[in-house]
C-alpha cells in the first residue's frame, strides 16, 4: 500500500485478539486515518473523528444497489442457497438508503415511539426483580443466561405482542441469522441461518394475520396501523420489520448488559456511588457502552468514487467503520482504556450515527439503566466466581458466558 494507508492482518477469530482486541485497535490506529485490513480485503477507519463522520456521510451507505446493478460493480450474483435470507434482508430498514429507508423509519418511528418507551420502566423492574429472586439462594449463577438475556428477550417480545413463551424459539432463530454476519462464516452456517430465516418468516407471517383479524395494543398492530402520506408497510416489509427488531431489540442488549457488568466487577468500582442517582446511572450507562461495546464493527457501501484520507474508493467498494476502536481512540477520549462511570462528555458511537442511527437505543438504555443497578444492589458481594469469556463471534463482542456468585 503506501506510508499513508499501510495494510494489516489480523484474524477476527485469533483466540487473544476476541479476549481482548483493544491492543490491537491501538497498533490499527498507529498505522493512521485508515489502513487495509487483508483478512476482510477492504478499507477500515479505526478513529473516533473518522468513524462519526463517516457515519454521517451520505456518500456512503448500507446499500449500493439503489444507484447501480450487480453487473455495473462486477459482483456476482447472490448464491442461490442464501437466496432466501437476502430476500427478507431486502426489506430491512438497517440495509435500505433513502427514499425507501426515509419511509420505513418515518413509519416505525411513528409506531415505536407511540409506546412511549419510559413507561416500561415498572416493567423492567419488576422483570429484572422477579428473575433475581429465581437465583438469589443459589449463591452462583451464569448472569448471561438467567438475567442479560432473559431481560431484553421477554421485553422486547412483549412490546412486539409476540409470545413470551416464543422467547427460546425466537432467540435460537436470532442466532442462527446474525451468525450471517460473523466473519469466515461457512456453508453449513448458511444453509442452517436459511432454515431460520424460513422458519422466523412462517412464524411472523402467521402472526401478522392473527393481529390483523384482532388488533392489539402491540407494536404489531401499530406497525399494521402505521400510515404516513398515505404510504403504508408492505406485509413483506411488515415481517423484516418485525424480525429486526426482535434481533437487533435483544442481540446487543444482552452484551452490553453482560460487558457492562463484568467491567465494573473488574474495574472494582463501587456501585453505590456509580448508581447513585438517576442521572449518575445514565452517565455510567453510557460509559459502560463506551468501554466495553457489543458491537465492533459497521460496514458501509461507498455510493460514488471518492477519496478518503487519501484513499482513492470507487463505487460499490465497502468500508470498515470499527466503532469498538473508535470508543477507545485517544485522540477523543482522555485515558480511554480506563473505565471512568463519571466520565464527562462521554458520547461513543456504540449506537451508530447519522440516518442509520440505531432506532432501538431509547429502548436498550432504559433496559440498561435498570437491570444494572438492580443486579447490584440486590446483589452486594456480587464477585467474579471464574474468568469471563469473550464468545468468537467477531464483529460481534459479548460474552459466553458470566459467572459469578455473592
Amino acid at each position: 500500500m503506501t506510508a499513508h494507508a499501510p495494510s494489516f492482518r489480523q484474524s477476527p477469530t485469533d483466540p487473544a485478539f476476541v479476549q481482548n482486541p483493544y491492543p490491537v485497535y491501538e497498533r490499527m490506529r498507529a498505522l493512521g486515518p485508515a489502513f487495509f485490513w487483508e483478512d476482510y480485503g477492504f478499507w477500515c477507519f479505526p478513529g473516533f473523528e473518522a468513524v462519526n463522520g463517516l457515519l454521517r456521510d451520505r456518500r456512503f451507505g448500507r446499500d449500493v444497489l439503489h444507484v447501480a446493478t450487480r453487473a455495473e460493480l462486477g459482483w456476482p450474483e447472490i448464491p442461490e442457497h442464501v437466496q432466501p435470507f437476502y430476500d427478507v434482508e431486502a426489506h430491512s430498514l438497517l440495509e435500505r438508503e433513502p427514499p425507501v429507508h426515509t419511509r420505513l423509519r418515518t413509519l416505525i418511528t411513528r409506531a415505536f415511539v407511540s409506546r412511549a418507551i419510559e413507561r416500561l420502566r415498572p416493567r423492567i423492574q419488576a422483570l429484572s426483580d422477579d428473575l433475581i429472586d429465581g437465583f438469589e439462594a443459589g449463591g452462583e449463577v451464569d448472569l448471561l443466561a438467567a438475567y442479560a438475556t432473559p431481560i431484553p428477550v421477554i421485553v422486547i417480545a412483549e412490546l412486539l405482542g409476540v409470545p413470551v413463551d416464543m422467547a427460546d424459539q425466537l432467540l435460537d432463530w436470532s442466532h442462527r441469522m446474525v451468525a450471517m454476519y460473523q466473519f469466515n462464516r461457512t456453508r453449513e452456517i448458511e444453509d442452517d441461518a436459511v432454515r431460520a430465516t424460513q422458519a422466523f418468516v412462517a412464524f411472523m407471517r402467521g402472526y401478522v394475520d392473527e393481529r390483523r383479524a384482532r388488533p392489539g395494543d402491540d407494536l404489531i398492530s401499530h406497525l399494521i396501523a402505521a400510515e404516513e402520506a398515505g404510504e403504508k408497510l408492505s406485509t413483506d416489509e411488515l415481517i423484516t420489520t418485525c424480525i429486526l427488531l426482535l434481533n437487533a431489540g435483544h442481540e446487543a442488549t444482552v452484551h452490553a448488559i453482560g460487558n457492562g457488568a463484568k467491567a465494573v466487577l473488574e474495574a472494582g468500582v463501587d456501585p453505590a456511588v456509580a448508581f447513585r442517582s438517576e442521572t449518575a446511572t445514565e452517565n455510567a450507562v453510557e460509559e459502560l457502552i463506551r468501554f466495553d461495546a457489543p458491537l465492533h464493527l459497521f460496514t458501509r457501501y461507498a455510493l460514488e468514487n471518492l477519496e478518503i484520507g487519501g484513499i482513492a474508493l470507487k463505487r460499490g467498494d465497502k468500508i470498515g467503520l470499527m466503532l469498538g476502536a473508535a470508543n477507545r481512540d485517544p485522540a477523543r477520549f482522555r485515558d480511554p482504556h480506563r473505565l471512568d462511570l463519571d466520565r464527562a462528555d462521554v458520547a461513543s458511537v456504540s449506537f451508530g450515527a447519522g440516518i442509520h442511527f440505531c432506532i432501538g437505543a431509547p429502548l436498550a438504555r432504559l433496559e440498561l439503566q435498570v437491570a444494572l443497578p438492580t443486579l447490584f444492589r440486590r446483589l452486594p458481594g456480587l464477585r467474579l466466581a471464574e474468568a469471563p469469556v469473550y464468545a468468537d463471534r467477531y464483529h460481534f463482542h459479548g460474552l459466553e458466558r458470566l459467572v459469578v456468585r455473592w
